[in-house]
């Protein structure tokens, strides 16, 4: 029997963002009325991204385009709804200590999902740059529990269709895939689309209140070789595998200069370590798999065949 969800009123900062906006239609298809705080479009605003604030005000979603430093504009829309979640991009990690400020001048939020759309920062150590990417969503996460706010922090993982054209490129015609290590860790690799809906879920769900959840499903757990492998099978090519050892991350990561040593990094961490699969889940952990089995997820498979018909453009992660 489906699960039946509260139906709550939900605020997304980032909505327009890579992950923020499978969020919000996720957070529209599950029946919430949602809204959107964004930042005012002017000159610097693309295409894509006037043509998404279109889509959601064509589907009744309110956008309040707003700067983070409007506290009393925050606090304003946050007393409209039940549940706030972020997306906002690294750069703009910090600035949720602003979210958190008008949470607590609000008063009535039931629940915080803070922009952690990633591994589990609190159970790894990785090279310094990401190590200290990650201390900044540490202290996201340890502000939050100090303002008593009730939270959710979400361990998703890789987000699949950025990570599949980061790795295989299947954009771009060619003969070589370059390969992290020695291509034997597995990774945890989630579509886009099923994170939006399983963060959504979660945020709403009273059992994962005050807890960490993580998105790990067995269908999405893969190593480097094991994707190339299913790429090959799907495409019927074959590709020679070129192997970056690990010393040469570790040395990219000392000395490119910032952001640019932050990639390297989490190539490091994800694919070489195998950091996202370096700690158990017991059974008193909660995982979105096991929480909510009548939800149809998308498997690497079957990503794999939308990128044969309908591949996802490339995206670029924002560090700096």
């Amino acid at each position: 029997m489906a699960r039946e969800v509260e139906v709550s009123k939900i605020l997304i900062f980032g909505g327009t963002g890579y992950i923020g906006k499978h969020i919000v239609r996720a957070s529209v298809s599950l029946g919430h009325p949602t809204c959107i705080y964004a930042c005012p479009t002017g000159p610097q605003t693309g295409p894509s991204n006037l043509n998404l604030r279109r889509e959601f005000r064509s589907v009744g979603i309110n956008i309040i385009e707003g700067e983070l430093k409007e506290h009393e504009k925050i606090v304003a829309a946050l007393k409209q709804v039940d549940i706030v979640i972020s997306a906002l991009a690294y750069p703009q990690v910090l600035d949720q200590l602003k979210i958190i400020d008008a949470i607590i001048a609000a008063g009535n939020i039931k629940r915080f999902v803070p922009s952690d759309f990633g591994c589990e920062e609190d159970k790894i150590t990785p090279l310094p740059p990401f190590e200290e990417f990650l201390e900044k969503k540490r202290k996201i996460r340890r502000a939050t529990e100090a303002a008593g706010i009730p939270f959710t922090f979400v361990a998703t993982n890789c987000l699949a269709a950025y990570f599949i054209n980061v790795l295989l490129h299947p954009h771009s015609p060619h003969k070589e895939i370059v390969v992290y290590g020695d291509g034997e860790a597995n990774a945890v690799l989630n579509y886009e689309e099923d994170v939006g809906k399983y963060t959504i879920k979660v945020a709403n769900d009273p059992r994962a209140c005050n807890r960490v959840v993580s998105y790990r499903p067995k269908p999405n757990i893969i190593s480097q070789h094991q994707l190339i492998s299913l790429w090959e099978e799907k495409t019927g090519r074959s590709f020679k595998r070129v192997y970056v050892p690990e010393e040469d991350l570790v040395k990219l990561s000392q000395t490119l200069p910032p952001p640019e040593n932050i990639p390297v990094s989490i190539l490091h961490s994800v694919f070489v370590k195998g950091d996202l699969m370096s700690y158990e889940i017991d059974d008193d952990d909660l995982e979105v798999s096991t929480m909510y089995p009548e939800m149809q997820l998308t498997t690497i498979d079957q990503l794999l065949d939308i990128f044969l018909t309908d591949p996802p453009e490339p995206a670029r992660a924002a560090f700096g």
